[in-house]
């Protein structure tokens, strides 16, 4: 069902706006139109702009909120004034700041005091003072380390022939760590050979005293110092956050329904009356929420409401909001997937629920796999409120009532008796044909039914929005149920022996129809009193005419037909679960379970998506493109809060 929706105009002093969204409209769901585009003959209408001055200090409350723990599974037990929750995040965030800043200094000194350490501790078995090492006046020195795949050349070729010493400090099975010692006069070619051998320097700092591994050790006294003052701030940081954490998510819900009602300015015009300025907003509400609002409204003296009943004098569509039993509100899904309906126009909700649910069970009878889906959707659903495991809940439903009625159970047919028949081995003779299948048959019949079902909702639906060529003459219209009723009729006359109408009866029951359809636009014309009633091009009029003709009688036989599938997946069914048992060894009598859960998981999960995904193309192509155009407007209120 589709809610009744009122439009309203709200207005008032421009300064109150924000009282208004905040006491009012916040409590309603309310879709805001442009008012400047719905005033157009109002004069003196202007935009209202403003900026927004809650941005700053929303952005400072998500960041404070963002360091909260748990923050999203919570809320605040208390309200703040828009001014005190500005306050609060600025004064907070000011005190938080002073700590980062602390925190980020020691942050910056320990990775240096770590970066000293790291360079120090492959020298730790050097023992002598590095201080002295650094500050030797005719031996020069390098610090670093040497690949073993170059040392052994380094000792062959360089070591033995060269004036430096090589004292090796600390290995690995990669490199050796080493200080090697040269004489001034000849730094800069020894220094040449160790590079040309992949040497790689280390620099170390000159702040060092002692002997590297004393060094070392008051490093790590002085990380240990450090860590101890970051972890002290730390905790100062987290004190404060948990002190203020309900204010800090109560200025945060606050800043963020004033930023958000803020927002609705870019909506709203601005009048000026004499000195005054006042603000108007307009938007869509339900009939009870406008009711409501309108009473609440009665002791404001400062506020204003317009409410107006004729949507011909508005501008703007009335945006549907979609209103079914819960049952039924898990299908408003494939409703959206294919477009809401317009304001005026039919909600098939119901009608989905009800042919979808009921073709599944009938393509997929299986009262045990239907169980299945059954208690697995439905458990799903409440677990996470996901639409589409209520829809297979549903669809189950309807499998185990075919199942019984089709007397299959995970495949086995001989568990109990098939309160209808057996759609593998039912059959029934059927004049000029012979014999077939009796799933295919009422398949078919209950297709025509339920074509014949739309094409009635699509002249309602024509009826309500006053389009006379889809109400009397289209191929869904009134002359399209004549035409195609009349030959369902005579369809199952025949093939159940009784007795045809006249042949006069026929021929206008099938003729005249036909004659209508073909000139549908001139009919339209003439109903609709148009000064032009037949086209220019006569002669292309008749040809066109003829073939879309020709294409409507198709359509009715293929449209039909497409619903043979529906009986050949409940055949299908059957015939791949016989499979499942064959393999598991049924027809010996030693039955292999496990192949039996896995061949009906397989089949379950294979054949369930194959015949939604068919059931849905029927319901599509076969149902809605015939009564439903699906281009309305969905309401989208721009927030509610609860009261």
């Amino acid at each position: 069902m589709i809610e009744k929706m009122k439009f309203l105009s709200i207005t008032g002093p421009k300064e109150d706006i924000d009282r208004v969204l905040e006491q009012y409209l916040s409590k309603y769901e309310i879709q805001i139109e442009n008012a400047l585009s719905e005033l157009k003959t109002v004069k003196g209408l202007r935009p209202y702009i403003e900026i927004n001055p809650y941005k700053e200090p929303l952005q400072t409350s998500l960041k404070l909120k963002s360091q909260l723990k748990g923050a999203a599974d919570t809320v605040s037990t208390h309200d703040l004034s828009i001014d005190e929750a500005i306050d609060t995040v600025n004064s907070i965030d000011k005190e938080l700041n002073d700590l980062y800043t602390k925190k980020n200094d020691l942050t910056t000194q320990i990775k240096a005091v770590q970066e000293s350490k790291n360079k120090l501790i492959p020298f730790t078995e050097l023992d002598y003072d590095v201080s002295s090492i650094l500050h030797f006046n005719f031996i020069r020195f390098r610090f670093g380390r040497i690949a073993r795949e170059y040392y052994d050349q380094l000792e062959e070729k360089v070591l033995v022939s060269l004036d430096t010493i090589f004292y090796k400090c600390h290995e690995d099975k990669d490199y050796i760590w080493a200080v090697y010692f040269v004489p001034e006069g000849i730094s800069k070619k020894i220094d040449a050979i160790y590079a040309s051998l992949h040497f790689e320097r280390v620099f170390l700092p000159d702040e060092y005293e002692g002997t590297p591994e004393i060094a070392t050790k008051r490093l790590e006294e002085q990380l240990t110092q450090l860590n101890c003052e970051l972890n002290q701030i730390q905790s100062q940081i987290q004190n404060i956050l948990d002190q203020h954490r309900d204010d800090i998510l109560a200025a945060n819900a606050k800043l963020d329904r004033y930023t958000s009602n803020f927002n609705v300015r870019k909506l709203a015009a601005c009048t000026k009356q004499e000195v005054n300025t006042f603000y108007i907003l307009c938007g869509w509400m339900t009939e009870s929420d406008a009711a409501a609002f309108q009473k609440e409204l009665e002791g404001d003296t400062e506020t204003f409401c317009v409410v107006e009943d004729n949507h011909h004098n508005i501008l703007s569509q009335p945006p549907t909001k979609l209103k079914n039993p819960a049952l039924f509100r898990p299908f408003e899904m494939f409703i959206r997937m294919y477009g809401v309906p317009a304001y005026n126009e039919m909600d098939p909700t119901i009608l989905i629920a009800l042919t979808y649910s009921f073709l599944f069970g009938f393509m997929f009878g299986d009262a045990g796999q239907g169980l299945c889906l059954l208690i697995g959707g439905l458990v799903l659903f409440k677990a996470k409120k996901i639409s589409l495991a209520a829809i297979i809940s549903c669809c189950g439903f309807f499998s185990t009532i075919f199942g019984l009625l089709f007397g299959s159970v995970f495949g086995f047919e001989e568990l109990i008796p098939a309160l209808w028949l057996r759609p593998a081995n039912a059959m029934m003779a059927l004049p000029f044909i012979g014999k077939l299948n009796t799933v295919f048959i009422v398949a078919v019949g209950l297709g025509m039914f339920i074509i014949l079902f739309t094409m009635i909702l699509n002249i309602i639906n024509s009826i309500r929005c006053h389009d006379t060529e889809h109400t009397w003459f289209d191929t869904n219209g009134v002359a399209g149920l004549v035409f195609y009723g009349a030959a369902v009729a005579t369809i199952f006359l025949f093939m159940s022996g009784h007795t045809l109408p006249g042949a006069a009866v026929l021929i206008v029951l099938f003729l005249v129809p036909l004659a209508v359809i073909f000139c549908k636009e001139p009919l339209t014309a003439l109903v609709e009193k148009e000064a032009k009633i037949m086209p220019d091009n006569k002669g292309m009029f008749f040809v066109q005419g003829f073939f879309e003709l020709f294409e409507v009688l198709l359509s009715y036989f293929s449209n039909s037909l497409s619903f043979v599938r529906v009986g050949a997946f409940a055949v299908s069914h059957a015939a791949m679960m016989q499979v499942v048992l064959m393999l598991a060894g049924a027809e010996s009598g030693n039955i292999n379970w496990v192949v039996v859960v896995l061949g009906n998981l397989f089949v379950c999960g294979m054949e369930g998506l194959i015949v939604g995904i068919q059931v849905l193309r029927l319901e599509y192509y076969e149902l809605f493109s015939r009564f439903y155009k699906g281009d309305g407007r969905e309401f989208k209120p721009y927030g509610k809060t609860e009261a």
